[in-house]
């Protein structure tokens, strides 16, 4: 049961809700992959779809008829098959598909009352809604909460007629595509909606689905939609206007920016142009005068449009890729050219800045190309949205988060402003004509002049009047804010320890990409020994971009390059001992690992008491792809968390674990999600999954806590049971397997061979008992060995220049 109470303007709420299970109304690639999202998180879901007028020649050669439950659930069930197909993948694991149940509107609209939330996700057309509403009206239980994942439709509109009952339970829930991946959810509710509906599935959003939530009014397009159609559109404009061409667009509106690497063309063919111009349309339809202006498809993408040039799905769109050569389109036209950069001083200047708000500053202002485009297309987009303020949302937080969650901006709008400066900004506005939005200008009339400011590690934001203090859910802990508001223990150029309150502290990675090196290493002894001596627990995670991509290469390759092996030795020393260190800690050590944790990032979490991944984390041992082996003790970990995972009284294969270990780091597998991280025996089924990454940290220091007051008690040290010589053999068969078959060089099998001595446990009788150290001094003399070998070496050079594996 999901029950919560709520604080709302003064009144405590009680709410009782439970969504144990889900149906989802249209199969298309929204709707199957909002139910893979339930499914995903373990919530039963039923997918249902209309019945096809007529049977395919297929159906029809195999005797089938419109009768047959095969052909009547056909699209739900097809729906369900290509989940399994897509890329990126929906699910996250394959076997979650069981807890999906293919259906139809005809047969199976009375299983509606077996469920607690229905999401229809039917065509956006309002009498289909309306009709299909009718329906589900007389089947659906009290108290059912139902909602639309329409893009722009009026809730208020598609709710008319229905009972109390279910206008009281109606709302719209609008995610992102793709469900799995994209943050935003826009919760926007009708004006028959009860409160406690929108604060419940608020909560529900962010704690149990994982979303980054915000509250719309229901407007054309909503938040995120209205505001980056209108920036997609106004940089259309200036494009044309201003002679840039679509390459030239691109290079400037991406990370430059703070934007995804698709900036903005790349962005429209993922999306496809025909979605697009819908959206657009949808917004035009219901504007007036400058503004519906803004929302009429330049004639260029029309052409486009009859063409079925419509981006990734048609095969061409904005790029189109001849061979290996990817051709920009050029839209007076309509002809594929070479791919345009744009390359000017302030774009040099700017990646000098230190921080994204000093970049865009630096380019925004530039008075070259890079400048004039940026501020063509910054600054009505800004206006625009704070025209808005009210309107879209109650506050300028929802519109930000909205960006950032849906369009994978870095900074929102008002976020942007800030960082241009408001007043420095206004002025130009003013000198150029264009119209200021009066919540703009009480903000520079009361003086103040950012929509943000921080004191004492709280954040607040302007409101119309004074500042307000921004609320988030007591599980989103922000360590840069927070450590601004504690301050921290101790910290050097890789890591800092932090106290996180309630006994438990916090050790967190902040060098290059939380690459490990010495610097790291020296704290993960600190913290745990202060930890021993002052706290309950410690959690080892932080917030870059991965948990950790491993040690640090370039530090390894420039001490073997320099034959340096004493220097490396007590590196790969003090990485075993930080790791041993971490795993017999006498208080319980949380690490909490997202994203990429690749290597030595996965060697720190692998002897930890209790692991807290995230539904994204893709963990993997993969020392084999620059040509070595795990060397902080990840082979052995591995092997003995394989070994745990069996279960009790069962005589074990030991040539079955060693195989399967073997296999995930010769490969180097690399999990694509948490789950497939518990599948792979990265976790076991004790360890934590974290679907809401925010929450991420606020868990791991619960668990820790748990640990801690269940009285914890560091593992025994216990010997290992290894399969010596005979499975050394077993192992090198299939590898040499392999090298004479030709899928692996010689070096690949160099390295084959001290993989499978380390895992085997050396030249021992089978099951022989051994213990860690031994086994980690194999594991260490094995990672020596190789990193002299100038093959490895080039391996590891190409990773570090070219990003790629080598296979030399």
């Amino acid at each position: 049961m999901n029950e919560h109470s709520f604080k709302t303007k003064g009144r405590l709420l009680h709410v009782t809700f439970q969504i144990k299970k889900a149906a989802v109304l249209g199969s298309g690639v929204m709707g199957s992959g909002i139910a893979a999202h339930l499914a995903n998180i373990g919530i039963p879901t039923l997918l249902l779809d209309i019945v096809p007028k007529e049977v395919s020649k297929e159906e029809e050669a195999k005797g089938l008829t419109l009768e047959h439950p095969g052909v009547r659930n056909k699209f739900a069930q097809t729906a369900l098959q290509k989940l399994l197909k897509q890329k990126p993948a929906p699910l996250t694991s394959t076997k979650n598909l069981q807890l999906i149940t293919a259906g139809n509107f005809e047969d199976d609209l009375e299983k509606l009352k077996e469920v607690d939330w229905i999401i229809e996700v039917v065509v956006e057309n309002l009498d289909v809604k309306k009709s299909l509403y009718e329906k589900i009206d007389t089947v659906r239980k009290a108290g059912t909460i139902i909602s639309s994942n329409t893009s722009g439709i009026s809730i208020n509109a598609m709710v008319e007629g229905r009972s109390e009952d279910f206008a009281k339970h109606f709302l719209g829930t609008h995610f992102f595509n793709p469900p799995r991946y994209l943050k935003l959810l826009e919760v926007i509710p009708a004006k028959t909606t009860d409160i406690q509906v929108v604060e419940y599935m608020k909560q529900f959003g962010e704690d149990i689905l994982g979303k980054g939530v915000v509250l719309a009014k229901d407007t054309p397009n909503f938040i995120a939609n209205r505001i980056g159609t209108y920036g997609l559109l106004v940089t259309l404009r200036e494009m044309q206007a201003r002679g840039y061409s679509v390459g030239e667009v691109d290079s400037v509106t991406g990370p430059l920016i703070g934007r995804p690497k698709s900036a903005t063309f790349r962005t429209l063919d993922v999306v496809g142009l025909d979605t697009f111009a819908h959206v657009a349309k949808n917004v035009f339809d219901q504007t007036t005068g400058e503004e519906q202006k803004v929302f009429e498809v330049p004639a260029f993408m029309h052409q486009m449009l009859e063409n079925k040039w419509l981006g990734a799905k048609t095969g061409q769109g904005f790029f189109l890729k001849e061979g290996k050569e990817i051709k920009e389109l050029n839209t007076e036209t309509l002809e594929y050219e070479p791919v345009k950069k744009l390359k000017t001083p302030s774009m040099e200047m700017a990646k000098q800045q230190k921080g994204l708000a000093a970049k865009v500053k630096t380019l925004t202002y530039a008075k070259d190309r890079t400048g004039e485009l940026l501020w063509s297309i910054l600054s009505p987009t800004l206006i625009y949205s704070a025209k808005l303020h009210g309107e879209i949302a109650d506050d300028i937080v929802s519109i930000d988060q909205a960006m950032k969650w849906g369009f994978g901006w870095q900074q929102g709008p008002f976020e942007i402003w800030d960082a241009i400066g408001v007043k420095e900004s206004v002025e130009k506005m003013k000198a150029e004509g264009k119209e200021i939005p009066t919540f703009v200008q009480s903000l520079l009339d009361k003086g103040f002049e950012s929509f943000y400011k921080e004191e004492n590690g709280d954040l607040y934001y302007f409101g119309g009047n004074d500042y307000n203090i921004v609320s988030f859910n007591e599980k989103v802990i922000d360590l840069k804010r927070y450590k601004k508001k504690h301050g921290v223990i101790k910290s050097n150029s890789g890591a800092s320890l932090i106290d996180l309150g309630d006994g438990i502290a916090l050790l967190e990675f902040h060098s290059k990409s939380n690459a490990i090196g010495l610097d790291i290493l020296q704290m993960i002894n600190f913290a745990i020994e202060e930890v021993e001596k002052n706290f309950k627990g410690l959690v080892i995670g932080n917030q870059g971009k991965n948990f950790s991509v491993g040690a640090n290469l370039g530090m390894i390759l420039m001490e073997a390059q320099d034959d340096n092996l004493f220097e490396l030795d007590y590196v790969i020393r003090s990485f075993q001992n930080a790791t041993m260190k971490i795993k017999y800690s006498t208080k319980p050590v949380v690490v909490a690992p997202f994203g990429m944790t690749l290597g030595g990032g996965a060697e720190a979490c692998l002897p930890a008491a209790h692991i807290q991944a995230t539904t994204e984390t893709y963990m993997g041992l993969v020392e084999v792809g620059v040509g070595l082996i795990p060397g902080g003790g990840g082979n052995k970990e591995l092997y003995m968390k394989h070994l745990k995972g069996l279960p009790k009284g069962v005589q074990v294969d030991y040539q079955y674990v060693a195989n399967k270990v073997f296999e995930t780091i010769a490969m180097a597998k690399v999990s694509t999600s948490g789950e497939e991280a518990l599948e792979n025996n990265f976790l076991n089924f004790a360890d934590g999954i974290s679907v809401n990454p925010d929450h991420q940290l606020y868990d791991a220091k619960q668990a820790a806590l748990s640990l801690a007051n269940a009285g914890y008690k560091a593992p025994l040290r216990e010997k290992v049971p290894v399969t010596g010589s005979p499975g050394y053999a077993t192992l090198l068969l299939g590898a040499e397997g392999m090298f004479l078959s030709g899928y692996i060089s010689e070096h690949d099998l160099k390295i084959a061979k001290k993989l499978a001595y380390v895992i085997a446990g050396g030249e021992v009788p089978y099951g022989t008992l051994v213990d860690e150290q031994y086994l980690l001094n194999l594991e260490r003399e094995a990672f020596l060995s190789l990193v002299a070998d100038p093959k490895s070496q080039a391996r590891m050079q190409h990773m570090l220049v070219k990003g790629k594996p080598l296979r030399n």
